[in-house]
């Protein structure tokens, strides 16, 4: 198995861009409860790293992870897929 495929990439939105080189993004989930059988919907907050502070409050964009930065910071952007329309 190459590194290529162990590569783990999701989607979500933005939620906070106030500091240099990162942003903070919400990862919404949801799973259906084991014994009541209702939707539970959760998320995620991740720091990701932006070099270049592309990625604005409110857009859509696609993370991967990589090896730790720092404390806290385990992903990084790839792309933007959808901009705020602010």
């Amino acid at each position: 198995m190459s590194t290529a495929e162990k590569v783990r990439t999701f989607t979500g939105r933005v939620t906070s861009d106030k500091r240099d080189s990162t942003i903070t993004v919400e990862l919404k989930w949801s799973r259906r409860h084991p014994v009541y059988g209702k939707v539970v919907n959760k998320h995620t907050k991740c720091h990701v790293h932006d070099v270049d502070n592309k990625a604005k409050l409110g857009d859509l964009v696609e993370i991967k992870q990589i090896r730790p930065i720092s404390k806290t910071k385990t992903w990084e952007l790839v792309s933007i897929v959808e901009t705020a329309s602010q």
